[in-house]
């Protein structure tokens, strides 16, 4: 087995989106090869109301999936081919865009007025990008949830892990999206496919993992012994990791609860403005166009 070293350690970034929704960016619109096919992850956590009420009314979208995951509140969306509804906590939206769509969705709280889930963009081959838009609406009670004898839980929200597969499936990437608990103070080592793209979202505790950065050796009080010692990434932070099949990560005294996502890369040209990924600066130049002339929704 072949632990993965971690390349960088991000923490997320404030920014508003939509009509004025303030929330935390943990990556996007900058170099997209370390995350390929994934371009964006949003953590729209937030316990204000007046932060979030005014939402993401109609905007495009084309060439891409967008993954919506909410763990408190609710979120209404409706879209210009007719589909509406309502995400409760611990549903999963995963929205294949495709050739085109416009929708909205509308964020509202629980009666304690808090709002808390994520968005992930993912990319779409060139194969892909003009296909049919379709929705895969999951939820909750169908996302399995398999644990360890040592409290370690994990739902499974697309790919196979320990023995159960996710219910999202007919993705080009072949993703895995794991909403990861580790109880306090213990060690896991979980597997990860050897060559695709891999990070971990910190939003509950802390943990250190292995090679989170280069490590200083410190002295330590045994015989002058030195002690390799990690860094603890908390709450809000993305570990970005290097290669290999699997991570290990160390729970802090509050335990720690992570998305653990990976996907095989497209390696292919990125043109993206805003919400319209394409190949081509020529092909974001026709998707803007038939945006503006009215041709943008096709059959």
């Amino acid at each position: 087995m072949s632990l993965r070293p971690v390349k960088q350690i991000i923490q997320s970034q404030p920014t508003l989106e939509g009509a004025g929704v303030k929330l935390r960016r943990a990556f996007g619109f900058g170099k997209t090869g370390d995350f390929d096919p994934f371009l964006l992850l949003d953590d729209f956590r937030n316990e204000n109301p007046d932060d979030y009420r005014a939402g993401f009314p109609w905007h495009p979208h084309r060439g891409i999936e967008t993954i919506t995951y909410v763990l408190t509140g609710t979120v209404e969306h409706g879209d210009s081919l007719g589909n509406s509804g309502k995400l409760g906590a611990g549903d999963v939206q995963w929205m294949t865009a495709g050739r085109g769509i416009l929708h909205q969705e509308m964020p509202k709280g629980d009666p304690q007025g808090r709002m808390h889930g994520f968005q992930l963009w993912a990319n779409l081959p060139s194969s892909l990008k003009m296909t049919k838009p379709r929705y895969q609406d999951v939820p909750s009670s169908e996302i399995p949830q398999v644990g360890d004898e040592d409290g370690t839980i994990v739902r499974v929200i697309c790919g196979s892990f320990w023995g159960k597969r996710g219910p999202v499936d007919g993705i080009a990437a072949d993703p895995r999206y794991l909403d990861v608990w580790v109880p306090p103070g213990r060690h896991k080592t979980l597997p990860v496919e050897t060559y695709n793209n891999a990070f971990a979202y910190v939003f509950e505790g802390s943990a250190t993992f292995r090679g989170a950065s280069d490590p200083m050796p410190v002295k330590t009080e045994i015989a002058g012994t030195d002690e390799i010692v990690f860094p603890e990434v908390g709450n809000r932070s993305l570990v970005l990791f290097d290669t290999g099949d699997e991570i290990s990560v160390q729970a802090g005294d509050q335990g720690v609860r992570f998305l653990l996502v990976s996907g095989r890369p497209i390696q292919e040209p990125v043109a993206w403005a805003g919400p319209i990924v394409m190949n081509t600066v020529a092909e974001l130049k026709q998707a803007y166009a038939e945006l503006n002339d009215g041709t943008f929704i096709r059959d």
